[in-house]
């Protein structure tokens, strides 16, 4: 057994793992040395999936013969070369230092097969995508020794499922209670001046935005540390309107990996049915021509949206995600984009006569019974919306 290992770094504030590493080595049998284990860690983004990891291997990796940590796998296996260096990467820790010089992926497997078979080693494959990064690294539980554990964190539910690992073995990682929420938060906003106070609605406005989410209070609790009360205020307006870039860039990773179909199902939830029952939503986007039944499931699959008991919903940073990748379609003209939601905007490009063929859908929902003027030619141009709004139910106005 290799003595000289290190643990790894997990967060500056590791804020409510501690229950979460309990039930997985529960779920991980570690007693159990009669057979090899896949386990999944499956959330959305910036929800924790990583450093729950970390804190788990640390935990538990002295237990094993050898352990590798095969940390973001999505970013550094974008083609076969990243793929057989990541294997000689494997390799070499799960081999304690020996250096193997792998030439394809097939042989790379040939190598695991071989070297492993009858080793006892713990493997953590982070942030995986795509079922070739799981073949090319754990493809068959017989490739590594009786007691070996593999631990896969994803946002893909289905690259769970599709590779044998049961429901049973597979664990969603949430946003943070509410206490753990505000706690994490407070670590990072007022980790330096306790001079400053900032009043308390600003404090709550700030866990409001962040919903739970690990990485959006850790980015928001930074950039407010030892900043004044107006400054709060004025960066906590601006989030309202757009969501921070650097959350932003780690939630979109998941819109960007989904097929067209599936991307314009998330962008019509997120503009617009957030909340609302499943039949009705199932009833319009079948009248769009979409694909729902299996759309709206690759989308829960993946972690942007989830099934309520009658309703979908999706995390309020994902929606705000959303929202502001279809204002990135044209940032300062409504009715060039394709998706308009917001009573001003909606009124200003039917009034004023104004729509253009980007626009694909228009929904309008008043904040009180109210009449607004449409422009007797506010349609003509919007000649992708035509097919789209007739049967659509009272939310959408066309008068």
């Amino acid at each position: 057994m290799q003595l000289d290992r290190t643990p790894l770094y997990v967060a500056k504030h590791p804020v409510g793992l501690r229950p979460h590493v309990v039930r997985l080595e529960s779920m991980l049998n570690l007693e159990s040395e009669d057979d090899v284990l896949m386990i999944g860690l499956w959330g959305q983004g910036g929800v924790g999936k990583t450093t729950l990891a970390k804190a788990l291997y640390n935990d538990i990796f002295r237990r094993f013969e050898a352990s590798c940590f095969l940390a973001n796998v999505r970013e550094t296996s974008k083609d076969s070369k990243d793929l057989v260096h990541l294997q000689e990467k494997l390799l070499s820790e799960l081999l304690l230092g020996k250096e193997l010089t792998v030439f394809s992926v097939d042989g790379g497997i040939n190598l695991i097969q071989d070297r492993l078979c009858c080793k006892r080693v713990l493997l953590v494959l982070d942030d995986v995508v795509d079922v070739k990064q799981l073949n090319a690294f754990a493809g068959k539980r017989e490739w590594f020794g009786k007691g070996s554990r593999i631990i896969i964190t994803t946002r893909d539910n289905r690259l769970l499922t599709s590779h044998g690992i049961d429901k049973d073995h597979i664990y969603e990682v949430k946003p943070l209670a509410d206490w753990e929420a505000l706690q994490l938060f407070y670590k990072h906003a007022f980790c330096r001046s306790k001079e400053i106070v900032i009043r308390r609605d600003l404090v709550d406005s700030a866990l409001h935005y962040a919903n739970g989410l690990p990485l959006a209070l850790e980015v928001l609790g930074s950039f407010l540390c030892d900043r004044r009360e107006q400054e709060w205020e004025s960066q906590l307006n601006k989030l309202a309107k757009s969501l921070d870039k650097s959350i932003s860039n780690v939630l979109k990773l998941s819109y960007d990996g989904l097929e067209d179909n599936e991307k314009e199902i998330f962008l019509d939830i997120a503009c617009f049915f957030k909340g609302r029952s499943i039949e009705y939503i199932m009833e319009v986007l079948n009248s769009c021509d979409f694909d729902p039944t299996i759309g709206v499931e690759v989308l829960v699959e993946k972690s942007l949206i989830t099934k309520g008991r009658d309703t979908i919903q999706m995390h309020d940073l994902i929606q705000l995600m959303g929202m502001d990748i279809v204002k990135q379609e044209c940032r300062d003209d409504p009715r060039r984009r394709s998706r308009i939601w917001l009573c001003e905007d909606v009124c200003d490009v039917l009034s004023g006569e104004m729509g253009t063929d980007a626009v694909k859908a228009i929904v309008l929902d008043l904040p009180k019974t109210e009449a607004i003027y449409i422009g007797p030619n506010a349609f003509p141009n919007m000649r992708r919306l035509s097919s789209q709004i007739s049967p659509w139910p009272k939310e959408v106005s066309q008068s």
